[in-house]
């Protein structure tokens, strides 16, 4: 199944998606990241949870494009549904493909490995002692992973746990499920 998604995510990628100049995307987040960094004042926890919140509200539109493109069911688990994101999410929108690994005991959490990071090309953080400790540069990627699984009634938590910016050996995103969520029909809508 994992070589079948992989295939799904590159026949996307290359049939059905508008591409765009990805040094032209990354410079441009690049300097959303450097804007928030002034607007905030170099408050690095501020940034990255409005990172984490603009990628939230990208997530829950997200999702939509996704299943469109996909034609994909339900998935059955986490772990179907961590492969799908791995070989076909990150695929179709950003061309990347992280493994998936360290997975817990229970099988309630994962970890994202990105090899590459097409929003960290041509970046040095700022050299003021905090940025290396504090900021999470990529955060937009958590908030877009968890508007999407909150989407499918998965409420997840997501967030770095390392990063190649920061001196880390890799680039990882945690995603833990906290539950599954019902399926309701909003009220008055019945």
């Amino acid at each position: 199944m994992s070589r079948q998604l992989k295939q799904l995510g590159d026949d996307i990628w290359r049939n059905k998606v508008e591409k765009v100049n990805s040094e032209l995307f990354t410079l441009t987040y690049g300097s959303i990241v450097a804007q928030l960094c002034k607007d905030f004042n170099y408050n690095y926890d501020e940034v990255n949870n409005e990172l984490f919140q603009m990628g939230y509200s990208i997530g829950i539109r997200l999702i939509d494009e996704f299943l469109q493109k996909t034609q994909l069911s339900r998935c059955v688990n986490l772990k179907d549904t961590a492969e799908i994101v791995s070989k076909i999410g990150f695929k179709i929108f950003l061309n990347i493909t992280p493994t998936v690994a360290h997975w817990a005991a229970d099988y309630r959490s994962f970890g994202l490995i990105l090899t590459e990071n097409p929003l960290a090309d041509f970046v040095e953080l700022p050299d003021d002692g905090k940025a290396s400790k504090k900021l999470w540069y990529s955060n937009i990627l958590c908030g877009v992973l968890k508007g999407c699984f909150e989407m499918v009634q998965l409420d997840c938590d997501v967030s770095f746990i390392q990063d190649t910016l920061k001196g880390d050996d890799a680039t990882e995103i945690r995603v833990k499920l906290i539950k599954i969520l019902k399926d309701e029909i909003p009220a008055g809508e019945e």
